[in-house]
This record gives C-alpha cells, sequence and structure tokens, in this order.
C-alpha cells in the first residue's frame, strides 16, 4: 500500500486506514513508537508493560508444566 502525507495545519499527517488500525487493534488513545533507520520510518503500537510482564510470566508456567511433552512433540 502506498500513501501519502496529508497537510494538517503546519505539519503533515499520515492516515492510517480503518481497516489497519483494526488488525492491529490501534485507536487514538494507543501510544506508538516512532522509530527510522535514516531511510524506513517504523511506527509501533507500544503495549501496557504489565500485560507484557503477564504475558512472559504465564509462557513461563506453561514450559515449566509441559515442557518434557512439548519436546516429545518437537521431536
Amino acid at each position: 500500500m502506498t500513501k501519502k502525507l496529508t497537510r494538517h495545519g503546519n505539519s503533515l499527517a499520515l492516515v492510517i486506514d480503518k481497516a489497519i488500525l483494526e488488525l492491529l487493534d490501534i485507536d487514538a488513545d494507543t501510544p506508538l513508537k516512532i522509530t527510522t533507520n535514516g531511510r524506513e520510518l517504523v511506527i509501533i503500537p507500544t503495549r501496557d508493560d504489565a500485560v507484557d510482564d503477564d504475558f512472559e510470566a504465564a509462557l513461563q508456567r506453561a514450559n515449566d508444566k509441559y515442557a518434557r511433552m512439548l519436546k516429545r512433540l518437537a521431536e
């Protein structure tokens, strides 16, 4: 998909289509991390660290509980 910037007052804005916003679960209140490597613009939605910590803890518990079974399935 190719987009053009839109004038917004004295600035330029990138309008993101509704379908993409829904796909990424982004809304007007979602904080976004914007970085660049000098050639490309990268926009990443930032998530709540508590949610990430809860997920990591749940993943660790599942790995601890089912490690043997998961290893056998992988073989």
